[in-house]
């Protein structure tokens, strides 16, 4: 760019680089979903149109992010999960939080129709996220951010199961529903799915009591005799030079992006898959 007077105006820009060696969480959330949901008379309690097409939006975004090494998503939310050893824009936070907000919005317009295709998007009801990014230390401070997301799906998806059935089948307000189920807890809201509605909240789909857990797919390995110590640091091997860098996204680029709904609170998950903590692929499925 050529110099001119005008260029002082480039002090105005604050570095926003996030802290080096740390977990990089970026978070998602729609904005207006209440109202969107409502206007393209999204299924309650949960739609699984919408949940799919929030899954393949995110898809999308890890294949064209290598540097991703796992998300995780429930309802209108979804987090995305950068290595320590990440150098992408230089761990810009905005850089990051833009690049992802924009590319997963855009491949959740795109892919509306397959999803809903009687359904077409139009003004004022057009979806939209806001993100934010947030860095984590440590492999257990990373570990407990996302057991703290995956708790908070299965403890808001066993309430809105319960409202839902309590308005829909039970005939009852939504005021006195909500009156109904203040204070209770889990073993309540079970009883009343189970004694009023014969439903069996453990029967439900996984998707809708797990969320949706993307990574990419290695040899699964066996897990370990010696448990990893959970709150060790996260200190990736001095830094990366930039074809070492180039070299980890060609691998990843080559493994698949799955969608799972598992519990990834207990150590299995991780143990066997240990590439999303240490940063390198592993092997490919034969």
């Amino acid at each position: 760019m050529a110099n001119s007077k005008f260029e002082y105006v480039k002090d105005f820009e604050q570095p926003d680089i996030l802290l080096p060696s740390t977990w990089i969480v970026v978070r998602i959330d729609g904005r207006g979903f209440h109202k969107l949901s409502d206007h393209y008379q999204f299924t309650k309690p949960n739609d699984r149109r919408a949940l799919d097409l929030m899954n393949a939006a995110a898809v999308e975004v890890m294949k064209e992010l290598p540097d991703l090494c796992i998300a995780y998503g429930v309802s209108d939310e979804f987090s995305f999960v950068f290595h320590p050893s990440c150098q992408l824009f230089e761990r810009r936070s905005a850089k990051l939080v833009t690049t992802i907000v924009s590319t997963f919005t855009a491949y959740y317009i795109h892919k509306w129709t397959e999803y809903f295709p009687s359904m077409p998007l139009h003004p004022p009801y057009l979806p939209s996220f806001d993100g934010r990014a947030v860095v984590y230390p440590s492999n257990g401070l990373l570990r407990d951010y996302m057991s703290w997301r995956q708790v908070d799906c299965h403890i808001n998806n066993l309430y809105n199961t319960t409202f839902w059935m309590m308005v829909l089948k039970g005939g009852m307000s939504n005021t006195d529903a909500e009156q109904e189920l203040k204070g209770t807890v889990s073993g309540d809201k079970n009883e009343i799915l189970f004694k009023r509605f014969g439903i069996n909240y453990n029967n439900e789909e996984e998707i809708y009591k797990k969320g949706s857990v993307l990574y990419r797919q290695f040899e699964l390995q066996e897990p370990k005799s010696q448990e990893e110590e959970k709150d060790g640091t996260a200190v990736p091997e001095g830094k990366q030079s930039r074809s070492q860098q180039d070299k980890l996204r060609k691998l990843r680029r080559k493994a698949q992006v799955v969608v799972d709904h598992v519990d990834i609170i207990k150590d299995d998950f991780w143990e066997r898959r240990p590439w999303i903590l240490s940063g390198k692929p592993g092997k490919l499925p034969a």
